[in-house]
């Protein structure tokens, strides 16, 4: 769900795509499984909703995705 319609936005791909967006910045690029370890550091998230961040992440033209790789697009 992209935006809920109940209480909880912590449940929503947005607030979990800015998360994703943060260790992104923070660290630049990294491979596919360390950005989703970073990002469980702070937050518990699971792999198919991490997925689904990184696809609308790609979506909007935010992030690259390349051979495994993870960075911020220029």
């Amino acid at each position: 769900m992209l935006l809920p319609d109940n209480i909880h936005p912590e449940n929503s791909i947005y607030f979990n795509a800015s998360l994703v967006l943060e260790t992104l910045q923070e660290f630049g690029k990294l491979d596919m499984l360390d950005l989703y370890q970073n990002v469980t550091k702070n937050k518990k998230m699971s792999f198919p909703v991490y997925i689904l961040c990184l696809d609308w992440l790609y979506i909007i033209n935010v992030a690259e995705i390349n051979q495994g790789d993870v960075k911020l697009c220029s």
